[in-house]
């Protein structure tokens, strides 16, 4: 089905769950925005590689990119200031989950436009979300994967793990296990350096696809921070899952990487070969088609 005619469709749909008029998907310049009150939200993919080979790209996150009118950008982490500051926010589409629904639905749209072969796409999920749906978590989102004509497993559900959720991980990680019962790949996403046994037993008992960890918070030169990273990876592999370097922005994150044996990365010290890398796929394969058609 044509971008055009998805954006069509899921503002139908949410005109009659909501019985409203809003319709809040606006494609424009083939790129899908998502409107939630005065915010406008759009989608910024980053590419996560294979560590040693990292011009071989196998699959994207999706960031939230919000705007106050089109004018002042927001990332994530003040997402919900801007909410919480503005009074006009139309009640229907208050929550959470809405907010999570929604900007999920624009992320998987725009992700569209990076087929045919660029792997898996990553999709963090807000921990109130999990906690806010009782049961059946991902059967909502199936129906949009299933619209967008790909499958669940094509999407990795990112949980980023904090220690203010520390007292609900049982009922967080029942959700995912959930979600991996819909057929959804499972991510785990650390901000810090894993050294909780506890933390680790909970990572081999929910067996996830991908644990990340930052590059930032991890000293090369402490021996404590690189028998944690070991313990993690092998934590990690027991369960047939693969580690990522989250934040690699500069030469020695990479060497960080391939020194510890990192499955995959993400971050912009590999932009330029990115960039290089998309212009020769594609150019390759637009040759490939020409000339089968020849």
């Amino acid at each position: 089905m044509p971008l055009e005619h998805l954006v069509e469709y899921f503002n139908d749909r949410f005109r009659r769950e909501h019985g409203s008029s809003y319709r809040p998907f606006v494609l424009k310049d083939g790129i899908v925005s998502g409107l939630f009150g005065p915010v406008r939200i759009n989608s910024v993919f980053s590419p996560i590689r294979q560590t040693l080979n990292p011009t071989v790209i196998t699959g994207h996150t999706a960031q939230i990119e919000v705007s106050n009118y089109g004018t002042q950008q927001f990332y994530e982490n003040e997402i919900e200031y801007l909410l919480a500051s503005d009074e006009r926010q139309p009640t229907g589409i208050e929550s959470i989950i809405n907010f999570d629904r929604l900007s999920r639905t624009v992320h998987m749209l725009n992700f569209l436009t990076l087929l045919p072969s660029y792997g898996n796409l990553f999709l963090e999920v807000d921990p109130l979300h999990i906690l806010g749906i009782k049961q059946d978590h991902g059967v909502y989102f199936g129906e949009v994967i299933a619209q967008c004509g790909l499958k669940t497993n094509n999407i990795v559900i990112v949980l980023s793990v904090h220690n203010r959720y520390v007292r609900y991980y049982k009922q967080l990680f029942s959700g995912l296990e959930n979600y991996q019962r819909q057929g959804y790949q499972i991510g785990l996403k650390f901000d810090y350096l894993v050294e909780d046994k506890a933390v680790l037993d909970l990572i081999a008992k929910l067996s996830p696809n991908y644990v990340s960890v930052p590059a930032k918070n991890i000293d090369q030169a402490n021996e404590n921070d690189l028998e944690h990273l070991d313990e993690l990876k092998r934590v990690v592999a027991s369960v047939n899952g693969k580690s990522i370097l989250k934040q690699v922005d500069q030469k020695k994150s990479d060497t960080l990487a391939r020194n510890v044996n990192f499955d995959l990365v993400e971050g912009c010290y590999y932009r330029a070969i990115a960039f290089d890398y998309l212009g020769r796929q594609l150019s390759t394969h637009r040759n490939s088609v020409t000339t089968s058609q020849l």
